[in-house]
């Protein structure tokens, strides 16, 4: 079960690691987190594929970050409630996608069969690979894979 901190509410850090106070659910946190993404998804389709990736980026470097300094502070590597990784996962397999609500459904259940299967090298990853890059890592591996994924669906349909 997910026991998140008091200090995802009091510090803008964790409050932000925790993707925006979704990973505070008490079960499947990734799953909320990547619910919470949607809109933000939702939101950044109307900007061009340049800009919608500079958002990608910065969020993954902000993310790298967010996640090591929250995990430090927590005293715990990747708490379940971090799911800022999630979020960026996401958007990742969403880049290029035209906006629709099925299209929103089917990135969201792809890119959590992979981020909860992680199929090889992403729980190579994920087991290997420590500190903030660790923790995004293989949701970014997670979100290529998912993006590979509806592409090749849209290009053949």
């Amino acid at each position: 079960m997910n026991r998140a901190p008091g200090s995802v509410w009091r510090r803008p850090s964790h409050f932000l690691a925790f993707g925006l106070g979704s990973g505070v659910v008490p079960f499947a946190p990734g799953t909320f987190g990547t619910l919470a993404a949607i809109p933000f998804y939702w939101l950044m389709t109307d900007l061009p594929l340049s800009w919608y990736l500079g958002v990608v980026v910065v969020a993954y470097f902000l993310g790298i970050w967010l996640c090591d300094r929250t995990s430090r502070d927590l005293g715990v590597h990747d708490h379940s409630g971090i799911v800022w990784d999630e979020f960026v996962g996401y958007w990742i397999t969403m880049a290029a996608v035209p906006f629709s609500w099925e299209a929103a459904l089917w990135g969201f259940v792809i890119f959590r069969v992979f981020d909860i299967y992680k199929p090889w090298p992403i729980r190579w990853a994920d087991r290997r690979v420590a500190g903030g890059f660790g923790i995004m890592i293989d949701d970014v591996l997670a979100g290529i894979y998912a993006w590979s994924t509806i592409h090749l669906w849209l290009w053949l349909h």
